[in-house]
């Protein structure tokens, strides 16, 4: 762990014995990949406070986390999330004739050019003719405000309620035969690469599974696992179908595109 990494985590139990200290949630900035393994794997540090992470829908990348002390730890899951601080954000052109064909890119440049820190955002989903973007509720009044451009294309912005959100992830599914249900073998399958050429990939640490970063190629992946790998992509490893008579194991996964 580097100087940064341990100010991070520095930074996490601090946070949790304020809220502690004071009875009262506190929640963290949207955390990336690297962020959510530094603080899965030091929750042992914080072991005496309550805690949950959330990114504003069930599949978030970037997630916040709350740590929460004892008098409001017995409310129900769905109360706890309601209560953090993310706002969600319907972006669409004003005139969908005249717009650009937006990418993930684009949202996020326009946005970071406003002068806000990445880890006040959180994920942006691209739909077809629009985006949601999730930030910390304090930003949203300003998003909505300054945010009018994107490229060439005039803009709207409006909070909208988590229950507006109508997403369904665009899926591939894929299926084909690995030698294992390997972490290496499932990624080649996913990507359409070679075993090798994945190996750097997973040691210089931009595989995560579950939010937890892993360096082992031969991690055994366990059926709903979602595994991310930075500048690929991600996927979830849905089931082993069969075995062939080579001992091969025909499986599923269901790839994010």
């Amino acid at each position: 762990m580097n100087k940064d990494e341990e100010l991070f985590q520095k930074r996490l139990a601090d946070l949790a014995d304020r809220a502690l200290s004071k009875g009262i949630t506190l929640y963290s900035d949207f955390m990336n990949l690297n962020e959510l393994n530094i603080f899965h794997s030091s929750t042992q540090k914080f072991s005496y406070i309550s805690w949950k992470t959330f990114g504003g829908y069930e599949l978030a990348e970037r997630q916040m986390a709350a740590f929460i002390p004892d008098a409001f730890s017995l409310r129900s899951e769905v109360e706890i999330i309601e209560n953090f601080p993310i706002a969600c954000i319907q972006i669409a052109p004003l005139n969908q004739k005249f717009a650009d064909v937006l990418n993930h890119r684009d949202y996020l440049g326009a946005i970071l050019n406003l002068g806000i820190e990445r880890s006040k955002i959180g994920d942006i989903l691209v739909m077809d003719q629009s985006a949601y973007l999730f930030c910390c509720k304090g930003m949203s009044e300003f998003i909505c405000k300054e945010l009018t451009r994107i490229k060439h294309t005039v803009i709207s912005c409006k909070a909208v309620p988590f229950s507006e959100l109508a997403y369904t992830p665009k899926t591939e599914l894929i299926k084909g035969t690995v030698a294992s249900i390997r972490l290496d073998s499932l990624l080649a399958l996913a990507f359409k690469t070679s075993r090798s050429s994945l190996v750097s990939l997973i040691e210089t640490g931009k595989i995560f599974v579950n939010g937890k970063l892993i360096t082992s190629n031969g991690y055994a992946l366990k059926e709903g696992d979602i595994i991310s790998a930075r500048g690929y992509g991600r996927f979830r490893y849905v089931t082993a179908l069969s075995q062939s008579k080579k001992g091969r194991t025909f499986v599923e996964i269901e790839k994010y595109i």
